[in-house]
């Protein structure tokens, strides 16, 4: 006998995409951007709390601010990620609390353990976004994998591939074992979850 009755049905999802969310030029244009903008090894933590020294991250970031050169890119990342959240979350959203992270993972190593994006005792983030910059022919591994239970979902790696999900799914980027990838991460905020 069933005890329970819902008043709802969860129908949000764990990921949502767009392929061909930016052309190929496009993203290379992003990627020099980011590396003209002097890349540092990318830390865990917040505040008076950032780590750098850490076995499960090896990448190195920079990050893009909104301004005359991204204006653009923060407008079209706004409205996709207003699309994708209409039609697949439903969360209550405000914007991008934080700059874009662009992100490069070289092999033999580079890499992003299983880990959440949302901060304790900070910034309410909502959504992650993972845009792919680089063309999956030249690297090998770096897979965006998220788990739902211990059941991996290997994300799309085709790019200008745009993966959106909420900040509290645990993920992952695996070890890239040859070659370069290169990313652009970015983070949706709001008011507190109720």
């Amino acid at each position: 006998m069933n005890t329970y009755w819902p008043f709802r049905i969860d129908d949000r999802h764990l990921w949502a995409y767009t392929n061909n969310f930016i052309t190929p030029e496009e993203c290379d244009n992003i990627v020099k951007y980011g590396k003209e903008h002097g890349l540092k090894k990318g830390k865990i933590g917040s505040g008076d709390k950032l780590q750098e020294e850490i076995s499960y991250r090896d990448s190195n970031i920079t990050w893009l601010f909104p301004n005359k050169e991204t204006e653009s890119l923060y407008r079209r990342m706004s409205d996709v990620v207003t699309g994708l959240n209409n039609q697949y979350f439903h969360f209550d959203i405000e914007g991008f609390g934080e700059g874009f992270q662009f992100t490069e993972y070289q092999a033999p190593a580079g890499k992003y353990g299983k880990h959440i994006d949302s901060i304790h005792k900070g910034m309410i983030r909502k959504l992650s976004i993972s845009l792919q910059l680089s063309d999956p022919d030249e690297y090998e591994g770096g897979d965006l994998v998220l788990y739902d239970g211990d059941e991996p979902l290997k994300m799309q790696k085709a790019k200008g591939t745009l993966v959106m999900f909420p900040s509290f799914v645990m993920h992952e980027v695996t070890p890239v074992t040859k070659g370069t990838r290169h990313s652009l991460v970015a983070w949706i905020t709001g008011p507190r979850f109720k």
